[in-house]
């Protein structure tokens, strides 16, 4: 066998030949020869560019997989500390007094009120408009008369004082809070401490109709098994809890401050509730404390970092297979109604205030009539987003003009509306999903109510990824998203049945 050699274009390569009757193999492969050697100089680009994009994929996969799984430790918070008073830390150590506190008020108060609402002037509402533009300022005329002429402040005032209010410092904020004990003990019970913490636009006034079914559940027509001794705190900035003076007051912050009133009540471990802010805050109580949290229930879930939402975009049809529950689809279908407008259109509010609360704040600390009308719309669609279509807004279907107008007096008399606006630029200012606590999963026992005119509805699916310990989950059979005040006993029944779990575990 000859071996014989050619080059092409600088190219040489052998070829093994027969000796004869070979030649036309021999001319075929001198003919595909610039084929070949075009192919085989593109091959290392193209095998540089396979690599580089499987290296690319991998990373992002890897990325995925780090970012839902690396929440499955049982990684706690930090416990830190803080001083938000005014000024430097003075030396030594802080007063631990626990202060009785009561609600005053006086003529002149009222009398301010009064001149303010008298000057009360208005624009107009667009015909056929009922609340799609915001508060109805026909129906805000009735608001004002009722307030103007009926509403008594001062036997509201009596009313908030029908429970103990007492003040603390912690952390350099005097810090406000009711605590409610039961007004009589089975012998042999100990009564369950439960914090319970509210949001914006609510207050510690939230849950005077809850507060007796939990301390004295026999005496409502409830059972008894659970009694329980009742602390509502007011968040810092917020009613009669002193705001903060620095910056970077957030709901980490509160937790802790939260968890300190606690130990200072002479409670080691304790149940915690909440919804709207009160959810964050309970939840990174915790994942501060979780060996103090006997058990934690929401009515309310920020869940963010959860791939499932991603689901809700194949739609409804294959929902089932991605165990969505019936309920779950009829609350969360037609997406965009549901779920993309809604967000859309009760989200403005907190576009203001997590980036310039305080310029919206200067108009609403000055007048309480655009107070009102800005707090209380949140008391109709928040309620149920259908309201928007009503007249008046809905807001006498399930509150009473005397509860809601008590509620913006707390805001008013206290003068607290900007610094519990300020509360959104802490906690979403730079990003929510830039705090640690976003990261991590709660470990404690968890239960779940799901109000069904709650802004949007939260699946158990997501509910766990934070969650892995839910031990209840309830469908709620009305409601919104002012749970406490609006549905007390329906809460109250929740709570009891997610208790009674985690005391039998």
């Amino acid at each position: 066998m000859r071996r014989h050699c050619f080059s092409w274009a600088g190219h040489s390569e052998s070829l093994s030949l027969l000796p004869q009757g070979r030649e036309s193999s021999r001319k075929l492969l001198e003919q595909n020869a610039p084929h070949r050697l075009f192919r085989s100089q593109r091959e290392p680009v193209f095998s540089q560019r396979a690599m580089l994009l499987e290296l690319l994929l991998a990373s992002v996969l890897g990325f995925v997989i780090y970012w839902f799984v690396s929440g499955d430790k049982e990684e706690s918070l930090p416990l830190e500390d803080g001083w938000w008073g005014p000024g430097s830390r003075p030396v030594g150590l802080e007063d631990e007094s626990i202060r009785p506190f009561k609600v005053e008020t006086s003529d002149e108060e009222i009398n301010d009120l009064h001149q303010r609402i008298d000057r009360i002037r208005l624009t107009p509402p667009l015909e056929n408009s009922r609340f799609h533009y915001g508060f109805n300022s026909n129906y805000l005329k009735k608001i004002l008369s009722y307030w103007r002429h009926e509403f008594d402040w001062k036997k509201q005032v009596e009313i908030l004082n029908s429970y103990p209010h007492f003040k603390t410092k912690i952390e350099g904020l005097d810090i406000h809070f009711i605590h409610v004990k039961p007004p009589q003990v089975p012998p042999g019970r100990t009564p369950k401490p439960l914090l319970m913490v509210h949001g914006w636009p609510g207050s510690f006034f939230e849950f005077y109709k809850i507060i007796p079914l939990l301390t004295d559940p026999k005496s409502h027509g409830l059972s008894d098994e659970h009694i329980f001794e009742v602390i509502c705190p007011s968040i810092p900035g917020y009613g009669f809890s002193q705001a903060s003076s620095k910056k970077g007051f957030n709901s980490v912050s509160t937790a802790r401050i939260f968890y300190k009133l606690m130990l200072r009540l002479g409670f080691q471990e304790f149940y915690i509730q909440g919804g709207d802010w009160g959810a964050l805050v309970c939840t990174n109580m915790a994942q501060l404390v979780p060996s103090h949290v006997k058990g934690l229930h929401l009515n309310m879930a920020l869940i963010l970092r959860n791939h499932y939402t991603l689901t809700l975009l194949l739609g409804r049809r294959i929902g089932g297979l991605l165990g969505y529950t019936e309920r779950d689809m009829e609350l969360l279908y037609p997406f965009k109604e549901k779920v993309f407008y809604s967000l859309m259109r009760e989200s403005g509010y907190m576009h203001i205030q997590a980036t310039k609360p305080d310029s919206v704040g200067c108009a609403l600390n000055d007048s309480p009539v655009g107070l009102a009308a800005y707090i209380l719309e949140k008391f109709s669609t928040w309620t149920n987003s259908e309201f928007r279509d009503l007249e008046d807004g809905g807001l006498e279907r399930k509150f009473s003009l005397q509860d809601l107008l008590t509620n913006i007096m707390i805001y008013w008399t206290t003068g607290s509306i900007v610094s519990s606006q300020r509360y959104y630029k802490e906690n979403l200012g730079q990003g929510f999903m830039a705090h640690k606590h976003e990261r991590l999963k709660v470990h404690v026992p968890t239960g779940f109510a799901a109000f069904p005119c709650e802004i949007m509805h939260v699946p158990e699916k997501w509910v766990r990824t934070k969650y892995p310990q839910l031990i209840s989950y309830s469908y709620m059979p009305r409601g919104g998203h002012f749970a406490a005040f609006e549905e007390p006993e329906l809460l109250a029944r929740d709570i009891c049945k997610f208790v009674g779990l985690v005391e039998r575990q």
